[in-house]
């Protein structure tokens, strides 16, 4: 760390903040709220939050009231409003954003537990599409919670080894985010074990990782398009060197862009060749490194890939069976735009957005998109994932909870209100969003949460 931090920053300064408790920050997710409409609905909680300069939807936080009530346990984190999310892990999405281009197919390479796919999403407006990959096939699960959680309408998922994409999909992406595995030296505040396995050798297997995964990205990347390579480790082997490596290799095709207008004082963390290289005392922070380069021409692509995608299951809805869904959809609230497509497989419905298709049998999803529906003699099972992402919590069927009620039906229980429903499809909402479907049943509401999302323990009180 001596050797590769700059002189005008202090050695000591760095060693004092790596042993400082890290901050806590959270993301609003502006699909669902408005920032200043969200700081309106949190003011009870009594949360001095601080904004974090380089994303106007990114707050530090610090918590007076009711400490002991964990974030993941209030409603507003619960119905998706925000992503607790480390501050300087939301430098990647910003930077590939910098340029204010609207791109309509996005590729995030390792994209598990989801904190800057979600980000991605919200920058995109749930336009366009967002392939999200994540290689750890444990991860996978976690990362379609958290797309569900935060109604994330355009992302398909895939499960495999990033270094397959520049293969299997050329010149397929309009940007792409390359959050790279790494030795985690940036860490190290928020995980003491950061550094157990630490070594010099470890750095540079993981380096040489990054370079294929890289290049990979940098195939399946269109020319014009934006990459944006990131990592959680401080050291150059797996920064600047894996960059350079790709300059070196695609001399004529590879341009940097400076990051030094990001966000006020990104000059501070500014290296000479224009990327950000945050030490922890820097932005009181954890480690992180960002560098955004453009494609400027074609490359020659890679060898075909000689695996077999299989049978792609679903086929397109027919016009007539499509109408008849989108007007039972309809009549219970949920609603979607010319962005999105009815697909089936057997007896279930799927929504794909259109930016995916074209990727239909160069890889194998394992989600292609929002799974909307699974068909019955009496109609249509909707579920959970497509309420949360597509319901419109103004919708006449739509009746919103108290707060006692919603603890109620966060902890998967039925809901008996004081007040009858006019429907008996119900649209719960709490705090006006869309927090599941439930029939009336005489004078309860037969609560449809999904099992394992139930909650156990303390929730949130009072008037969260």
């Amino acid at each position: 760390m001596r050797e590769v931090m700059p002189s005008a920053l202090s050695f000591d300064d760095f060693l004092a903040a790596c042993q400082r408790p890290l901050r806590r920050s959270l993301r609003v997710n502006t699909l669902k709220i408005s920032v200043d409409d969200f700081l309106a609905l949190t003011s009870h909680y009594g949360w001095s939050l601080t904004p974090i300069p380089w994303c106007a939807e990114g707050f530090w936080i610090e918590r007076d009231n009711d400490a002991s009530l964990p974030l993941g346990s209030t409603a507003e984190h619960l119905s998706g409003l925000f992503y607790i999310q480390e501050a300087s892990s939301m430098l990647p999405v910003a930077a590939l954003f910098a340029d204010d281009t609207s791109p309509q197919r996005i590729m995030d390479v390792a994209a598990a537990p989801g904190s800057k796919t979600t980000q991605i999403a919200a920058r995109m407006g749930n336009q366009g599409a967002i392939l999200a990959n994540e290689f750890s096939a444990s991860r996978v699960k976690v990362l379609h919670a958290n797309m569900s959680r935060c109604g994330i309408g355009n992302v398909a998922l895939t499960h495999f080894d990033g270094r397959v994409f520049g293969a299997a999909l050329p010149e397929m992406f309009d940007a792409i985010l390359l959050d790279a595995p790494c030795s985690g030296e940036g860490v190290v505040r928020k995980d003491p074990d950061a550094l157990k396995n630490w070594s010099v050798e470890s750095n540079l297997e993981i380096a040489a990782t990054q370079r294929e995964l890289l290049n990979s990205a940098f195939h399946a990347l269109r020319p014009g398009g934006t990459l944006v390579y990131s990592t959680c480790t401080l050291n150059r082997d797996e920064n600047e060197s894996v960059v350079e490596w790709l300059l070196e290799t695609w001399p004529e095709a590879v341009e940097i862009l400076p990051l030094g207008d990001l966000f006020p004082e990104a000059e501070r963390a500014l290296t000479d060749a224009g990327f950000l290289h945050v030490f922890p005392q820097i932005y009181d922070c954890e480690g992180f490194f960002v560098a955004r380069l453009r494609k400027t021409q074609s490359i020659p692509p890679l060898p075909a890939p000689t695996y077999k995608v299989g049978k792609f299951p679903f086929s397109p809805m027919k016009n007539r069976e499509a109408e008849n869904i989108i007007l039972a959809a309809n009549a219970v609230g949920i609603q979607w735009n010319e962005n999105l497509h009815l697909w089936q497989r057997d007896k279930e419905v799927w929504l794909f957005s259109t930016e995916i298709e074209p990727l239909i049998g160069k890889v194998r999803f394992s989600r292609p998109g929002i799974k909307l529906a699974e068909t019955h003699n009496k109609g249509y099972r909707w579920q959970h994932e497509a309420v949360i992402a597509l319901a419109n919590p103004c919708h006449d069927n739509a009746f919103e909870l108290s707060s006692q009620e919603a603890e109620e039906w966060y902890r998967g229980r039925d809901v008996y209100p004081q007040r009858s429903p006019a429907t008996d499809d119900v649209l719960v909402t709490f705090q006006h969003q869309p927090i599941g479907l439930a029939k009336r049943i005489g004078s309860r509401l037969k609560n449809s949460y999904p099992r394992e999302l139930v909650r156990d323990g303390k929730l949130f009180t009072g008037n969260g």
